[in-house]
C-alpha cells in the first residue's frame, strides 16, 4: 500500500504564494487566519491524515461495511478514527462561530478535505457530506432549524446526507415519488425510498440528518414540484437529545466497485417526520446549495486521487529495476536501471504530477471564490465571484475527476503487473476514484450544465469575468521573454474557445442535438485550457521567486519544468476535442436504435 505523505510544500505554494491567502483572508475579515495559524493547522492535519486515516484505507477496502437488520457497521478502526476527527475539532474548522464553529475560511477546510480524501477516500466521505447539509441549512433553514440541527452537525456528533435519487429516476429528479404529507404541528410526514445514499447509515455518529427532496400534495409535475426537507434518523426531543427512530431505516447497502468502506445505502422513509426547508416547490433551488458544495468537494477528490496515485507510482519508479536506459547505463552497480529513467514512465509520472498540482491550484482558487461569496461585503464583488464559480464548478468537477481517474490508471501502469495486484493498493485507488466521475452529476451532466445552461444560456456573458482575468494575466506578462512559451498558447486557446463557443451556438440554433453532441468535448477543451492558465500563473510565480533569490531553487525549477511538460504534452489534447466539436452531431445520431445491434 502506498505510504501517503501530505504534499505540504506544494499546498503552501498554492495557498501562500500563488493565491496570497494571507492578504485574501485579511481583506475578508478572517483576522485569525494568519500564516502561523495556517501552518500549524496544516502540520496537525498532515499528522492526522498520515498516521490515523491513511493506515485504515486498505483494511477498509478489504472489510467493507456490513449490514444487519438495518444497522451498518463500518470497518475496524473507523469509529475510533472518526472520534479522533471530532475530538481534534476538524468538523468545526470553517463553520460559523454562533453554532460552535471556529469561523475560519472555507478555503482552509478545502485543503484539509484534499488530505483526507488522498489518505482515505471512503473515510473522507462520512464527514464530507455534513458540510453540504450545513451549507443548505445555513442558507435556507429557519432560525429554529438552525438551532436544532447545526450545533451538533458542526461538532460532528451528528452527520448529514443528501437524499435525491430514487430507484426509477437517476438524474431526472422531476420523476421522484417520495411524498410529504403535512402534519397538524407544521411538520411533514415523508414516505418513499431513496437509493445511492452515501453515508446514509453507519455507526460513527449519534444521529444522521437527511436532507431530502419530496413532493407535496398537489405539487406541480416535474422539477417545479420539488420541495426540500430536513429529516433526522432519530427523533429529537425538546431538550435536544435524541429519541426513538423517526421512521427512517436502511433497507440495504450496495456492493460496489470501490469506496467499499463507505456505506452506500437504500434509505426508506416510512412516515418519517421532517421539516420544510425554504418555500414549497422551491426545493431544487435550495438543493443546489448542497449540490454545488458537493461538486466542488468531488473536484477535490479528483486532485486527491491524482496525488495519491502519483506518490505511489513515484516511489515505485525510483526503486524498481527494469532494463537499461536507451541513452546509456544509469545504475552501473545494479543489474538494471530504475524505471524512472524510461521516457514513457516519466510521461505517466509527469501527467500525474501536472494534473495533481494544476488541479490543486484550480481548486484553491475556487475555494477562495467561495470565501468571497461567504464573507465579502461588497455585493458587486460577490456577484463576480458567484459568476466565476458558476462557470468553473462544472469544469472542475468533471475535468478533474476524469483526469484524476486517468492518473490512477497511470499509477497501475507504472507498477506493471504488480499494479493489478491488490496488496500494492494502486488498483484500489482506481476503483475508488471512478465514482467521482459519476456522483453529484456525471461528466455528461456537468458538460450540459456548462454549455447549455451556463454558456449558451447566458449568450456567453458568463465567460466574460474569467476571460478578463486571463487577458490581464497575458497582458501583464506580454513583454517577459521567459513567459512567452506559456503566454502565447494561453492567448491562442482563449481565442479558439471563443470561436468554438460561437460555432456551437450557431449550430444549436438549427439542431438542438448539437449541444449534447458538443458538450463533453467542449468541457474537456475548457478544462485543459483552464489548467493551462493556472500552470501559466504558477510558472510566473516560480520565475519571480527564482529571480529574487536562490531559496528553494530546486522546487521552483521543478515547477517551471512541470509547467513546460503540461503545455507541450497535455494541453495539445484539447485540439482533439476541438476537432470532434467541429465534426458536429451527424455521426452520433445517424444510427437508428435497431442499427446499434449490427
Amino acid at each position: 500500500m502506498p505510504e501517503y505523505k501530505a504534499p505540504i510544500r506544494d499546498i503552501k505554494f498554492v495557498m501562500q504564494e500563488l493565491l496570497d491567502c494571507e492578504t485574501h483572508y485579511q481583506n475578508l475579515g478572517y483576522q485569525d487566519a494568519s500564516i502561523e495559524m495556517i501552518d500549524a493547522i496544516l502540520a496537525e492535519a498532515s499528522k492526522f491524515t498520515e498516521q490515523v486515516i491513511a493506515p485504515l484505507n486498505q483494511i477498509g477496502d478489504e472489510q467493507g461495511c456490513t449490514w444487519k437488520d438495518g444497522a451498518v457497521t463500518t470497518p475496524d478502526g473507523f469509529k475510533d478514527a472518526y472520534q479522533q476527527y471530532v475530538d481534534g475539532g476538524w468538523p468545526t474548522l470553517s463553520q460559523a462561530e454562533e453554532f460552535g464553529g471556529q469561523g475560519l475560511p472555507h478555503s482552509l477546510n478545502t485543503t484539509i478535505g484534499e488530505l483526507l480524501s488522498s489518505a482515505n477516500h471512503s473515510f473522507a466521505m462520512y464527514p464530507g457530506l455534513s458540510h453540504g447539509a450545513l451549507a443548505t441549512l445555513e442558507a435556507h433553514g429557519t432560525d429554529e432549524q438552525k438551532q436544532t440541527f447545526m450545533p451538533n452537525l458542526v461538532e460532528g456528533r451528528w452527520t448529514g446526507t443528501m437524499c435525491l435519487t430514487e430507484p426509477h429516476c437517476g438524474t431526472d429528479l422531476g420523476m421522484l415519488r417520495t411524498k410529504a404529507e403535512p402534519n397538524e404541528d407544521g411538520s411533514y410526514s415523508l414516505t418513499g425510498t431513496k437509493i445511492f445514499i452515501s453515508a446514509g447509515e453507519h455507526d460513527l455518529s449519534e444521529n444522521i440528518i437527511h436532507i431530502v427532496i419530496a413532493r407535496l400534495p398537489g405539487a406541480p409535475e416535474g422539477s417545479k414540484g420539488i420541495s426540500l426537507f430536513v429529516v433526522p434518523k432519530l427523533a429529537i426531543n425538546e431538550d435536544g437529545s435524541v429519541g426513538e427512530n423517526n421512521g427512517v431505516s436502511c433497507g440495504s447497502i450496495e456492493h460496489k466497485m470501490g469506496i467499499n468502506a463507505n456505506a452506500t445505502c437504500v434509505i426508506n422513509f416510512d412516515g418519517a417526520k421532517g421539516y420544510l426547508i425554504g418555500a414549497p416547490n422551491r426545493g431544487l433551488h435550495c438543493m443546489f446549495t448542497f449540490m454545488n458544495a458537493a461538486r466542488l468537494g468531488v473536484a477535490n477528490e479528483g486532485v486527491a486521487a491524482a496525488e495519491a496515485s502519483f506518490q505511489g507510482a513515484l516511489a515505485y519508479a525510483k526503486d524498481r529495476l527494469q532494463m537499461r536506459s536507451l541513452s546509456g547505463v544509469k545504475n552501473p552497480d545494479g543489474p538494471a536501471d530504475a524505471i524512472i529513467v524510461h521516457p514513457d514512465v516519466r510521461r505517466m509520472l509527469l501527467t500525474q504530477k501536472s494534473i495533481a498540482e494544476g488541479g490543486r491550484a484550480l481548486n484553491g482558487y475556487l475555494s477562495q471564490l467561495v470565501d468571497i461569496c461567504h464573507a465579502e461585503k461588497d455585493p458587486e464583488v460577490r456577484a463576480v465571484a458567484e459568476s466565476k464559480l458558476a462557470l468553473l464548478t462544472p469544469i472542475a468537477k468533471a475535468f478533474l475527476t476524469e483526469t484524476g481517474l486517468e492518473c490512477t490508471s497511470h499509477g497501475v501502469q507504472v507498477f506493471g503487473g504488480h499494479g493489478f495486484i491488490k496488496e500494492w493498493g494502486m488498483e484500489q485507488l482506481m476503483r475508488d476514484t471512478k465514482i467521482s466521475c459519476l456522483y453529484e452529476g456525471t461528466t455528461g451532466v456537468q458538460a450540459l450544465d456548462l454549455l447549455a445552461r451556463k454558456v449558451l444560456g447566458t449568450q456567453g456573458e458568463i465567460l466574460k469575468p474569467f476571460a478578463q482575468d486571463i487577458t490581464e494575466f497575458c497582458q501583464r506578462n506580454a513583454a517577459d521573454a521567459d513567459m512567452a512559451e506559456f503566454i502565447k498558447p494561453v492567448m491562442a486557446y482563449a481565442a479558439q474557445l471563443q470561436e468554438i463557443t460561437g460555432a456551437v451556438g450557431k449550430k444549436a440554433m438549427a439542431n438542438a442535438d448539437e449541444i449534447g453532441a458538443a458538450s463533453v468535448d467542449y468541457l474537456m477543451f475548457s478544462g485543459y485550457f483552464t489548467l493551462a492558465y493556472f500552470w501559466g500563473q504558477m510558472a510566473e510565480k516560480a520565475l519571480e521567486k527564482l529571480k529574487a533569490s536562490d531559496d528553494d531553487k530546486d522546487f521552483y525549477q521543478a515547477k517551471i519544468k512541470t509547467a513546460r511538460f503540461y503545455f507541450q504534452r497535455i494541453l495539445p489534447r484539447a485540439q482533439g476535442h476541438a476537432s470532434c466539436l467541429a465534426n458536429g452531431a451527424d455521426s452520433m445520431m445517424a444510427l437508428t436504435e435497431d442499427e446499434f445491434a449490427f
